[in-house]
């Protein structure tokens, strides 16, 4: 982790644009993530390989120094860095989170490149208003419903229940599989305080031999680039939860669905959960909008860090007026 330098009121300034650091800043972009582990590693190393150097701090560390007109950035004392690369936003309360994304927001005003951008990040952790766009936008996904009261979870359970449905209750925040439940019945559902008091209800997807088996899709910039199977013993197929990763091809199918899950969110790299159906239908579960890779470069021989790296600088030099800085 850099160390915590530039906290004080002759910091950055956000009208200092970072082109003009070109030759002391060697183009520095910054890696926001808790901690230099193997995903961070990876994409040092690729960026390396281009000649890019480049810093790894937490958002934590970071500020908004108003006063000063600046952000402070870790490591960053006489610049912004030329870009941004979002490995892990911490969790925290509500007025923690949303400070570290106003960093990610006030990087993008400053026409400095967030890969991916606090909005499309907004919109994938929230797994409701990914629902949403993925619907609005046409895609296969499952019905969804997200309320806070207990008494309209209880009457969706109970409409869907009656109709012979079985739902999935998800943390509206959570990833790696963690927090989900089956629902067969209204009084299965837990208080609205066990689930920070929203309930997000989706059908779950029957597939037939009481098996778990999934696609993750990652996809940047807009492309498909690899996928893997995930399959499980259990109803949960995430690798966090005991699933294991297989090769997959990516067929024409996955694509054509993946592809434009990733666009709705406004992602630009993006892992994408595809399950099939009873009926052999592809049908988006979720977008991750900071997806890992660990398991899916396990069973790709195509270097994902590196892909990813190349789809970074592609983005920056075509996106941005900072690019000339890259």
């Amino acid at each position: 982790m850099p160390e915590n330098v530039g906290n004080g009121p002759a910091g950055n300034n956000m009208n200092h644009h970072p082109a003009q650091e070109k030759e002391n800043n060697m183009a520095r972009i910054v890696i926001f993530s808790e901690n230099t582990g193997w995903h961070e590693q990876a994409l040092l190393d690729a960026l390396a390989a281009h000649r890019v150097e480049a810093a790894v701090c937490s958002l934590r560390d970071c500020c908004i120094d108003v006063q000063a007109g600046g952000l402070v950035i870790p490591g960053f004392t006489d610049s912004l860095p030329a870009a941004a690369f979002v490995r892990a936003i911490p969790t925290g309360s509500f007025e923690e989170v949303a400070l570290r994304l106003d960093i990610l927001h006030a990087l993008g005003a400053c026409s400095i490149p967030v890969y991916n951008s606090a909005a499309a990040i907004e919109y994938t952790v929230d797994k409701g208003m990914t629902s949403f766009l993925l619907r609005r936008a046409g895609i296969p996904t499952p019905p969804t419903w997200v309320c806070e009261s207990r008494e309209t979870a209880a009457a969706i359970a109970e409409t869907e229940t009656a109709a012979g449905h079985t739902l999935v209750l998800k943390p509206l925040f959570g990833n790696c599989g963690r927090g989900l439940r089956r629902i067969d019945e209204p009084g299965q559902l837990p208080p609205g305080e066990e689930l920070s008091g929203v309930y997000y209800l989706q059908r779950y997807i029957r597939q037939g031999g009481g098996s778990g088996r999934d696609w993750r899709v990652f996809v940047i910039n807009g492309e498909a680039v690899a996928a893997m199977e995930r399959v499980s013993p259990h109803w949960i197929s995430n690798r966090a939860r005991g699933g294991r990763c297989l090769p997959a091809v990516l067929t024409e199918p996955l694509r054509a669905i993946a592809e434009p899950a990733a666009r709705a969110p406004g992602t630009g790299y993006a892992g994408v959960d595809i399950i099939l159906d009873e009926a052999g239908a592809y049908t988006v579960l979720e977008v991750n909008g900071i997806p890992a890779w660990r398991g899916l470069q396990s069973v790709c021989h195509r270097n994902i860090a590196e892909m990813l790296v190349d789809g970074f600088l592609s983005h920056i030099r075509s996106g941005s007026s900072a690019a000339s800085a890259v």
